[in-house]
């Protein structure tokens, strides 16, 4: 691991209790981005935050004003990790971020030997944040950036959760789960990591958690914090015309859909409108076909800056895309690729803010009418500038750093 600059050096705050905060990210964007603006909450207020993540990434954690303690990764998409992990194996996106933990432990223990943090935040998928803190002597809390588990989950989940468990895969991963918690001499058990933890900030729309009323105080819904940074746009610019602009984007893991693409542009074909599309690096814009001027195909585009433009998101339904399209008010037509986006698809649905499209290959009439319908209906707008409003009103940030800050003194 190696450092970068020096945090929590800002005279402009009140006087308190400087700490040491030591945050342990998952080594991907879309598990960072729901906690940056809190990190640089924490800095504003004059705490020294270190921020472990893979040096490709240094860039994202830069403008917090954290430390960056750049370790190595074993995560698709870190320098000489693989670029995804096995679809076929029920376990394996699981198992990823084990093997995460498993090589980046150590790095933490021989960084922080002799500058230990006074508490550790760490991300779900940082699972080797809270064995450190422990190792350590020091609190910790988890920063969620999905829903969590409701009093009775595990009961209600075990349909599927049981066999996935009790497959070949999943038995091993539990085994090595343990054996690495035994070497590393620490008391905490499998179920103390992967489970309900002792403390968590949760970093979504609270209306997109199923069974709100059945989650215990160990979880503090502080709302999406978004860096009002990320809405610059920098060099993007909508595409031509003053027709109603939609945005498909389908995260960073799962951009291999020419299918999609293609249908979205069939079905918006005549209608009007703009789109503007991310499609990863998987792909170039000469293998979706003929795309016209209206259209507009990037790699990547600042999403919170497209969206204060859009009219109607076209997403996987991510839990950070589904949160900053309910940040702006943009109504959502979700095509889930995997892992919670189903059932955040049908959550998005039940609210009344958007459309699950259920077929992996949506026909290009059906997802162009989808668009049409959400961005027209009157129920769903008054539904989005409720919603929107109501996050606003949350806190985000602010009320993040003081759940942390209260972590410190023992008060939670």
């Amino acid at each position: 691991m190696t450092h970068a600059r020096r945090s929590g050096d800002n005279p402009s705050v009140p006087t308190r209790r400087r700490l040491h905060i030591l945050v342990v990210g998952a080594s991907a964007p879309s598990h960072m981005y729901p906690h940056l603006a809190v990190v640089r909450e924490l800095v504003d207020r004059g705490h020294r935050v270190s921020y472990a993540v893979s040096g490709h990434l240094a860039s994202l954690v830069d403008p917090t004003g954290a430390d960056v303690v750049a370790c190595t990764s074993t995560l698709p998409g870190a320098p000489g990790a693989p670029t995804r992990f096995d679809d076929d194996d029920p376990v394996a996106g699981m198992r990823i971020f084990l093997d995460e933990a498993i090589h980046v432990l150590p790095q933490l223990c021989g960084t922080f030997a002799t500058d230990r943090p006074d508490l550790v935040l760490y991300d779900i998928g940082g699972m080797a944040g809270p064995v450190a803190a422990e190792l350590w002597g020091v609190p910790a809390a988890q920063l969620s950036p999905s829903e969590v588990a409701w009093d009775g989950y595990y009961e209600d989940m075990a349909a599927i959760l049981d066999p996935l468990m009790g497959s070949p895969s999943g038995v091993d991963y539990r085994q090595t789960f343990e054996q690495w918690l035994a070497s590393a001499g620490t008391t905490l058990t499998v179920e103390d990591i992967t489970g309900v933890p002792r403390r968590c900030l949760v970093l979504i729309p609270q209306i997109m958690q199923r069974h709100a009323d059945r989650v215990s105080d160990r979880y503090r819904f502080v709302g999406p914090c978004l860096d009002p940074r990320r809405e610059d746009p920098g060099d993007w610019t909508p595409p031509p015309g003053d027709g109603p602009l939609a945005l498909l984007a389908l995260g960073t893991a799962y951009t291999d859909r020419a299918d999609i693409y293609r249908a979205a542009i069939d079905g918006l074909d005549g209608a009007g409108w703009r789109l503007t599309m991310a499609i990863g690096t998987t792909l170039s814009a000469d293998e979706l076909g003929p795309v016209p001027d209206w259209v507009q195909v990037r790699s990547s585009v600042p999403q919170p800056a497209v969206l204060a433009r859009a009219d109607a998101f076209i997403s996987h339904a991510g839990m950070g895309s589904c949160s900053e399209a309910l940040w702006f008010g943009v109504p959502i037509i979700a095509l889930p690729q995997a892992v919670d986006q189903p059932a955040n698809a049908d959550r998005l649905e039940e609210i009344g803010v958007g459309r699950h499209l259920r077929q992996d290959q949506p026909e290009p009439a059906e997802l162009g009418r989808a668009v049409l319908d959400v961005a027209s209906a009157p129920a769903i707008r008054r539904r989005l500038d409720a919603v929107r409003a109501e996050l606003r009103r949350q806190g985000g940030p602010t009320r993040a750093a003081d759940a942390v800050e209260d972590v410190a003194a023992d008060r939670w």
